[in-house]
């Protein structure tokens, strides 16, 4: 006899299922006009149906609701989610960019990360009563690197298609692959000194991967540091992910070659190395973010994978990124502690000082930093309009989450622990989560309201490298910063991925006419001037001018 099963499993399918289907039918609205994405809409979600609200979803009930699970599902689910991401995002930069702007990178992930991770101590330390230097030290490297998927879609949205110029989003979206590996080391150097202070026996960690045997000497801890972080964690991770990436990059090339490699498994490529970079440097106990963010590179170094996608017309890889966006930030909505925002008797947090807190990092963490930094990256930062808007655009997201379910890890529990780890481990989780609901809220808003600001201010979109790309459908709606070229093409100014044609070759055969109107792209003289200038440059080309 039919039975109503409301299993965990039945409930979390058909509340994910459900919201892609909505989310879907408006998405053009959400992404193109209201600038959204998906990350606001999917933590709000995962909020109202979580635990502290509907309690439809909740992590801590599934699979054999054993304690303490919950940790362990939110380390997994990150990990996978960040690891695919970041050789995604590393595929779709231009052809050998880490080695171009390898300067620029080098700024990015030494002096800013440095002053990131130190200005967001203070504003800890400055905020949170009843924790010590060294534990403000920890919880600020955990925020200290810019979120991969929510710098994606700051580098990546129709947003910056139409007003961010193409050298600032590159970097925007290095930088945030880059530099979550690159929190290891701030990160380990902390807890190594932290233990220091502590005295802690080496049986008492129950996972002591990188960091090292106690001892009272700090230059011994010093060079566990060096050895096991610098060496281990971060040089093998970058040589382990080189290694890889250039590895698929040269069977790729063999077996297209062979015409032995069809499209769907071409384009599902980059997930399935992502998910054996994180599988295997989970085993070895190195950093699986970075080795995913330097194979991404390495199998795109010659620039011919990301030209091939685009003469496949990609649309799996854009599908998956949207499909973890929609799981991972539904899921962080779910597992927000909301019962330890208020600690007023232990650590002392209070929603207030939370509130100041939130502010003080989205003021100090990133902005000054690259105030004095930007004139040392003159090609992609060209003034201190740009300087201040990649300080702001620095969001804090699910590595922010990842990195504190890692640190857990590396301390006893609380009834193993001292009195200083006890309050450092009471007092990162809110902390952590916090500034993660906080910079995914106020960045996920910022983008409208910047946007609204531009209009009214009647800012130039911009009208630079355009490129022609074939319209699939009649049903398609007009990109960002784009007009129709003929029937089957549209002409995209701006676009994030390296243009495949010259603009004196571009097919414009027509302006744009009251059918184009279901375009989310601005309608106006401006538009016209620009076709008219297109169209002059087309004429002088085949005349020889």
């Amino acid at each position: 006899m039919p039975t109503l099963d409301l299993s965990e499993l039945n409930i979390v399918v058909s509340i994910l299922g459900a919201f892609i289907v909505v989310y879907g039918l408006v998405a053009v609205k959400i992404k193109g006009v209201w600038y959204l994405g998906e990350a606001l809409p999917a933590v709000i979600i995962g909020m109202i149906l979580g635990p502290i609200a509907a309690k439809f979803l909740d992590a801590k009930r599934w699979g054999s609701a054993a304690p303490d699970q919950q940790d362990a599902i939110t380390l997994g689910v990150m990990r996978v989610m960040i690891g695919i991401q970041l050789v995604i995002a590393g595929y779709q930069l231009p052809a050998r960019y880490i080695h171009i702007r390898y300067k620029e990178l080098i700024v990015c992930l030494v002096p800013i990360m440095a002053m990131m991770w130190l200005a967001t101590s203070v504003c800890v330390l400055a905020t949170i009563p009843k924790v010590s230097l060294l534990a403000t030290l920890v919880i600020g490297a955990c925020v200290t690197s810019t979120d991969p998927i929510l710098s994606q879609a700051v580098a990546k949205g129709p947003f910056a298609d139409k007003y961010v110029s193409r050298p600032l989003r590159e970097i925007i979206s290095a930088e945030a692959g880059a530099n979550d590996g690159f929190a290891s080391p701030f990160l380990m150097l902390a807890v190594n000194l932290l233990r220091l202070t502590e005295n802690r026996q080496p049986t008492l960690v129950e996972r002591g991967r990188g960091v090292g045997d106690d001892t009272k000497d700090v230059g011994v801890a010093l060079g566990n540091w060096a050895i096991e972080t610098l060496i281990y964690i971060v040089l093998l991770a970058i040589v382990y992910g080189a290694v890889a990436g250039f590895c698929a990059r040269m069977a790729v090339r063999f077996s297209l070659s062979k015409r032995w490699i069809d499209t769907e498994s071409y384009l599902l490529f980059p997930t399935a190395l992502a998910l054996f970079i994180v599988g295997t440097c989970g085993a070895l106990g190195t950093s699986d973010l970075l080795a995913c963010f330097v194979a991404g590179c390495a199998l795109n170094w010659d620039g011919e994978f990301l030209a091939e996608t685009e003469r496949r017309h990609d649309e799996v890889n854009s599908c998956i990124d949207v499909m973890l966006n929609f799981g991972g930030f539904m899921y962080v909505g779910i597992a927000i502690p909301w019962q330890d925002f208020n600690q007023p008797d232990t650590t002392g947090i209070t929603y207030p000082r939370l509130f100041g807190l939130g502010l003080l990092v989205l003021l100090f963490r990133r902005v000054p930093s690259l105030l004095l930094t930007y004139k040392m990256m003159p090609n992609v930062v060209k003034d201190w309009k740009e300087a201040i808007f990649m300080g702001y655009f620095g969001p804090i997201g699910v590595g922010a989450v990842y990195y504190l379910q890692h640190t857990k890890l590396l301390f006893p529990r609380e009834e193993a622990a001292s009195a200083g780890e006890r309050a450092l481990l009471d007092a990162i989780t809110p902390v952590v989560y916090f500034l993660v609901l906080f910079s995914i809220l106020v960045h996920g808003l910022s983008i409208p309201i910047l946007s609204g600001i531009y209009r009214y201010c009647n800012v130039r979109t911009i009208t630079e490298d355009a490129v022609e790309i074939r319209r699939r459908s009649i049903y398609m709606p007009t990109p960002s910063n784009a007009f129709r070229g003929d029937q089957d093409t549209f002409i995209v100014y701006n676009r994030f991925f390296r243009p495949l044609v010259n603009l004196g070759t571009l097919p414009i055969s027509r302006p744009r006419t009251r059918s184009d109107n279901d375009s989310i792209s601005t309608v106006g003289e401006e538009d016209k001037k620009r076709e008219r200038s297109v169209r002059i440059s087309h004429v002088e080309s085949s005349r020889g001018i």
